[in-house]
């Protein structure tokens, strides 16, 4: 499967399901017909192993 294809299908399963179980409060956010924007983001780490990957995460600076 497409990469965008899988998103698109993740964020139109979780949209239904997020508006059937908060429906009240969902609808006075005024988001109207659109739930999720078009956009998403996915990243590749090369194959570098997860504590590789943790350890550059928490090195990063924090906003103060």
């Amino acid at each position: 499967m497409v990469l965008s294809k899988l998103i698109n299908a993740l964020k139109g399963v979780s949209s239904r399901y997020l508006r059937a179980e908060y429906t009240g409060r969902i609808n006075r956010i005024g988001t109207g017909s659109v739930f999720w924007s078009r956009s998403y983001f996915a990243g590749s780490c090369g194959g570098a192993p997860l504590t590789v990957i943790r350890q550059y995460i928490e090195g990063q600076k924090r906003p103060v």
